[in-house]
């Protein structure tokens, strides 16, 4: 939790209660930098995030998909575990930013290949070839191609 006063990111827990009502809870905590005291309350998100495909479908946002893509595109590449869940995060703060609570597939899919193109050429090709459905060798080519001339520049 951020600090309202400062700004610090750590803090301790002082005291925590169920409302009345018992549908959030109040915390009261004290900042670590500043020792100032704040009040927090937690409810469960009852709206759910929601992913905008395609052809127009919206499906709830599910974390798991995004990694399961990301570890196959990665399969045997030297990318660490936490490098992955940062580009999960990533995607997931862009949805908690959104007005909206969704965000489109599209969205996402270039956000990733952003994001991998920095991190492995060739993970960032895996993905781009299936996010972006390639059908033939010279789409894969002309993705190569543009890969490999960037590079020298």
């Amino acid at each position: 939790m951020t600090c309202p006063f400062c700004g610090f990111r750590e803090d301790k827990v002082i005291d925590s209660r169920e409302s009345k009502e018992g549908d959030s809870i109040r915390r009261r905590r004290q900042c670590l930098s500043c020792e100032r005291r704040f009040t927090t309350y937690e409810r469960c998100d009852e709206v759910p995030y929601m992913v905008v495909k395609k052809d127009g479908r919206r499906e709830t946002f599910d974390r798991q998909k995004v990694l399961n893509g990301l570890l196959r595109a990665c399969e045997k590449r030297p990318v660490s575990m936490g490098k992955l869940a940062d580009l999960v995060n990533l995607i997931e703060s862009l949805l908690f930013e959104s007005p909206d609570r969704e965000i489109s597939t599209t969205q996402i899919g270039e956000e990733l290949m952003t994001s991998l193109k920095a991190l492995d050429k060739i993970a960032y090709v895996r993905f781009a070839s299936v996010y972006r459905d390639f059908q033939d060798v010279d789409e894969f080519l002309r993705e190569l191609n543009s890969i490999s001339s960037t590079r020298k520049i």
